[in-house]
């Protein structure tokens, strides 16, 4: 729950840009009472046939009783929304409460012009989402049965629509909670719109470069001549006010002389000229704009909100915005072509998509994949990120067909939640890679709203894992991944085989494999490369061929020293044959190489693409090559990992049986109602045993008390034996600083013990007193769920002690947990090794504990104004795991990253 509006006041959130069906963007805003006049011509642009099916009847104007009731509304029980483009209302949607204070009537009224373009499936997302923050939960409306569009709109959105026919007219009612299925809807609508916006920018049918000069070693004149030079498909235009010729063909002065559509515009002019470009551009049609240009971000506060302008500019008149101060981009495809970007050449074609922030890491990064003669895809350099990101990328590359694998470097992850998610969805047909120092905190890119995570950075790592990605360090690491993934099969299994022509180098690379967590099935060390080149080829292809139809073997680790007559080029293509044939991965390191014209680093192998052209990358005909045998085992290792998580089950997103979500949330909207603002509120042990009890979570009872009397009459009626502890935080767990007394067995013993507690506690300030049911014995454990506010929900889990306070032994994650999620969760500590029978001592009840994790992750993935749960300690038998000690807090919550309405990063 949220604030609920003051009238004539709404959250800025309720603003947003939207990507729409056909990857346009819009501007979706609450109406205004100074909408009148553009409501007006709204409706009088109308055809009579979408007037009638509006209104159910045929009107020229509206009068102006209706335009001051239609604009003027209090955001609680009458809302409207719009979604502008160009300043110009495309749609209008909104909802009037009705007398049940928990249903409103819906209607929607979409430009005749702009059907189709799933405007009015956004304006329901969004209205939905308003009025359950007002307290709404049903949605009805009335609907010309002719009216099939609307009808579709209500139909598709994944809600349970019940209908009846009355009067000539259809009836629709639904309750407007997200489900499963509406969650799915919107997801398959934002991936379509994302994945489609990001197209038109790669796959452009025209191109006009702004600011295109003559003048060599201008940034102008490099991006021009990168892209006519890189055999653009499409007609490419240069727009320059002072120039009649350059790159030998005829310029423009405006945008507006070009006479043909233009798709992609390439900035470079300065920062100053850049909004009247930006204006050009939005009533040229143009679809997207890369902007080279810098002075944004990075000039501070006076460049933040230049660049803010810039995107409302942009999206305002249906544009993405790559950039500003962006490297370019870049698309191999042969239909395609295009390189938008400062490298000088056309990259290699291959499987590999790659984007990154900064300029100077796109630099970086498209010189490490030609150096290692990594074909690639497409490339996106996003600058300062004010717009696209690599979300929208990996929306783009799930769909398609010429990308095989994905890197990307990131500097700052903007929504994380939406992150993961689309990463989990991908990393199952392609292997992301994923680079991001631990140095680089998780935040916003500047420009954006300001939010930093709280998050411990192993909670990031856990969610990088639960989603698949393949996590690195560095470009280089994410270049050796990557020439594994994109020109190897996956292996099947950890094990692996080690060939060398030193024993020593063979033992040494077997040790790091095992470090790695490979299974080292058999190591070669009599390959003799002195031979002769004649002789040495057949007997390792032999060799090989043998190692690589043991079942165990499931990939192939080559190390060689240098040799008289070694070449690696011949190596390597016997290398890649073997491994071709096989279906299973070989890597090679290449030790000591050392002239530098023989490429050891790399995709090295038979030139079949090369003498092929480009229409056939070396995906299949290449094997990775490297310089030390540390990082080709550690490569492989990395990609092992990504493959089991691929071959595990996954399961389903948990759904614990006995959860009461509906309930719970109109328990804490109750709750709620006396918190302010950010105000944290600590729920009493009563109310917060209740609340935990809807989602099937049981904390063993205990009763505070002032007198010994008091305390026997609480265990009367818990049951004895009980336990007598300090509600003290810090004590109520300690038996050593006197906190906790056990077993207490009768009254006459509970009241010695009151006086003895009392009395050692003193020195602590006489902290108050409860009793409490005897759990049964087994190890402490703790469980804890924050609401961090880039990451959304976060669960941790550890054994309570030393593990945990001293050591820092937790295992992170971030819902929403599948079943394998789970598992792994309660195995992540380190010191759950006590869970599983240690030193003599029985094993735990884990499934307990796994079905308390689950209840535990679906109720803080459910409700956000859940600002913290602790339980502490949660103590694990062998039949069952009981809570001793609960903490919940709450507070209103602010609107997670991933919602369940569309909107653009602000």
């Amino acid at each position: 729950m949220v604030d609920q509006p003051a009238d004539g006041v709404y959250p800025e959130y309720w603003e947003a840009d939207v990507v729409l069906r056909d990857g346009g963007t819009a501007h979706l805003r609450p109406i205004h009472p100074a909408d009148a006049d553009a409501v007006q011509a709204f409706h009088v642009g109308q055809s009579q046939t979408s007037i009638y099916m509006r209104f159910f009847a045929f009107k020229s104007r509206l009068s102006s009783k209706e335009l001051k009731r239609f604009t003027e509304v209090d955001y609680r029980d009458r809302v409207a929304l719009v979604i502008t483009i160009g300043g110009e209302i495309m749609g209008i949607g909104r909802y009037d409460r009705l007398d049940d204070p928990e249903e409103a009537e819906v209607a929607f009224n979409i430009a005749d012009a702009h059907q189709g373009r799933g405007i009015g499936s956004i304006l329901l997302e969004h209205l939905a989402a308003a009025a359950r923050e007002n307290g709404i939960r049903k949605f009805s409306a009335e609907v010309l049965p002719e009216n099939r569009k609307m009808l579709m709109v209500f139909s598709d959105a994944g809600y349970d629509v019940k209908r009846h026919f009355d009067d000539g007219v259809v009836s629709l009612e639904f309750n407007i909670d997200p489900t499963e299925k509406s969650r799915a809807v919107m997801e398959s609508r934002e991936h379509r719109a994302e994945a489609r916006s990001i197209q038109e920018l790669l796959a452009p049918s025209s191109v006009a470069v702004i600011g295109a000069s003559r003048r060599w070693g201008t940034v102008g004149y490099q991006l021009l001549e990168h892209v006519i030079e890189g055999g653009f498909t499409g007609p490419v235009y240069a727009i320059n006010p002072e120039a009649l010729e350059l790159a030998g063909m005829l310029s423009f002065a405006r945008l507006a002389e070009v006479p043909g559509p233009v798709k992609l515009a390439v900035i470079a002019v300065p920062y100053d000229e850049v909004p009247k470009v930006v204006e050009e551009c939005g009533a040229a049609g143009v679809k997207g704009i890369v902007v080279a240009t810098a002075g944004y971000a990075d000039d501070g506060e006076r460049g933040l909100a230049r660049q803010r302008e810039l995107v409302r500019q942009a999206r305002a008149n249906g544009m993405r915005v790559i950039g500003p101060a962006s490297l370019g981009i870049v698309n191999t495809s042969p239909a395609v072509s295009l390189n938008a970007s400062m490298a000088p050449s056309l990259a290699r074609r291959g499987g590999l998509g790659l984007f990154s922030q900064s300029a100077a890491i796109g630099v970086s990064l498209y010189a490490a994949s030609s150096r290692r003669r990594v074909g690639i895809s497409t490339f996106l350099s996003a600058g300062n990120r004010a717009d696209v990101s690599g979300n929208d990328m990996m929306q783009f590359w799930e769909d398609n067909a010429d990308t095989t694998a994905v890197g990307l470097y990131l500097e700052s992850i903007g929504n994380p939640r939406k992150f993961s998610r689309l990463a989990r969805r991908l990393a199952r047909t392609k292997p992301v890679i994923v680079a991001k120092s631990d140095a680089m905190g998780l935040h916003l890119p500047p420009g954006h709203a300001v939010r930093t995570t709280q998050a411990p950075p192993e909670a990031v790592d856990a969610m990088m894992r639960q989603a698949g990605v393949i996590r690195v360090e560095t470009i280089e690491q994410l270049m050796d991944v990557a020439q594994i993934v994109s020109s190897q099969a996956l292996p099947t299994g950890p094990g692996v085989a080690v060939f060398s022509n030193s024993r020593a180098l063979g033992k040494v690379v077997a040790d790091s494999a095992a470090v790695q967590g490979l299974g080292v099935e058999r190591i070669v060390t009599d390959v003799d490369l002195d031979a002769g080149m004649s002789r040495a080829l057949p007997a390792l292809r032999r060799s090989l061929q043998e190692t690589l139809t043991i079942d165990a073997v499931h990939a192939v680790v080559v190390a060689l020293l240098p040799a008289r007559g070694l070449t690696v080029e011949k190596i390597a293509a016997v290398l890649a044959e073997c491994s071709a044939a096989a279906g299973k991965p070989v890597v090679a390191a290449f030790s000591g190489i050392l002239d530098p014209s023989v490429y050891v680093e790399g995709m090295v192998g038979a030139d079949a693409a090369d003498a092929a052209g480009a229409a056939a990358p070396a995906a299949r005909t290449t094997v990775p090559c490297y310089s030390n045998p540390g990082a080709a085992v550690a490569a492989l290792g990395a990609v092992v990992r990504y493959a089991q998580w691929l071959d595990r089950d996954q399961g389903l997103f948990v759904e614990p049986a006995g959860c009461d979500p509906e309930g719970t949330r109109a328990e804490l909207e109750e709750l709620l109602r006396s918190v302010g603002g950010e105000h944290l509120r600590r729920l009493d042990q009563s109310t917060a045993a209740g609340l935990l009890a809807r989602y099937g979570i049981q904390v063993v009872p205990s009763v505070g008390f002032e007198t010994a009397e008091e305390a026997v009459a609480a265990a009367d009626k818990l049951g004895w034996p009980v336990a007598l502890k300090t509600t003290d935080p810090a004590l109520r767990h300690r038996l050593d600083l006197g906190g906790v007394r056990l077993d207490i067995q009768d009254a006459a013993s509970l009241r010695l013990n009151v006086l003895q507690m009392r009395k050692s506690l003193e020195r602590y300030g006489s902290p108050s007193l409860e009793v409490q049911t005897m759990a049964p014995v087994g190890q402490a454990c703790t469980f804890r769920a924050v609401e961090d506010p880039l990451l959304g929900p976060v669960i941790s889990f550890g054994l309570a002690g030393d593990a945990v306070n001293l050591l820092d032994d937790w295992a992170h994650r971030v819902p929403p947990l599948s079943g394998s999620d789970v598992h792994d969760f309660i195995r992540g500590p380190r010191a759950s090794r006590k869970l599983f029978g240690y030193q003599g001592l029985p094993p735990v009840d884990v499934p307990a504990l796994e079905d308390l994790a689950a209840r535990l992750t679906r109720l803080k993935d459910n409700h956000p104004e859940i600002a913290l749960v602790e339980f502490n300690p949660v103590l694990a038998g062998p039949d069952g795991a009981s809570i001793l000690a609960a903490d919940v807090r709450i507070a209103n919550a602010a609107q997670r990253t991933d919602s369940a309405r569309r909107a653009m990063r602000s």
